[in-house]
């Protein structure tokens, strides 16, 4: 399983590319893994404030429903229109074309709340081996 260095995790399975004040957001290798062939993203509006920990969209796959959470609190700045036409991106490029909005960052302290990538592995491999 990648888990990419410059990134930060939720246990929730997003993922954030800090950029200065701003940061990509994403659903991780593991999450779409889990969620099977996505079908469906709904992307919240440009403008739109979101709150860490809090439900900002939904991925719909092949066998579930799941909503999308923020990794910190600020505001969305873009969203990934390509994946109206082309969701299957979150499955085979979840780090690359597949990132879902862009935000800019309220609150950088929030991100100490974040899980570097050795401790996001260690996570994922507790819940593979529960």
């Amino acid at each position: 399983m990648e888990v990419p260095k410059d990134l930060l995790f939720t246990l929730e399975h997003e993922w954030l590319r800090v950029q200065g004040n701003k940061g990509v957001v994403g659903i991780t290798e593991f999450a779409q893994d889990q969620l099977g062939d996505i079908v469906f993203v709904e992307l919240p509006q440009v403008g739109s404030p979101i709150k860490q920990e809090n439900a900002f969209g939904v991925v719909e796959s092949v066998k579930t429903v799941s909503d999308l959470y923020a990794p910190v609190d600020g505001k969305v700045t873009a969203t990934n229109k390509d994946l109206e036409t082309n969701p299957d991106w979150v499955n085979s490029e979840p780090y690359g074309k597949g990132w879902i909005i862009e935000i800019e960052i309220d609150d950088p302290k929030k991100l100490d709340h974040l899980l570097a990538p050795g401790k996001y592995l260690e996570q994922c491999q507790k819940e593979q081996h529960g």
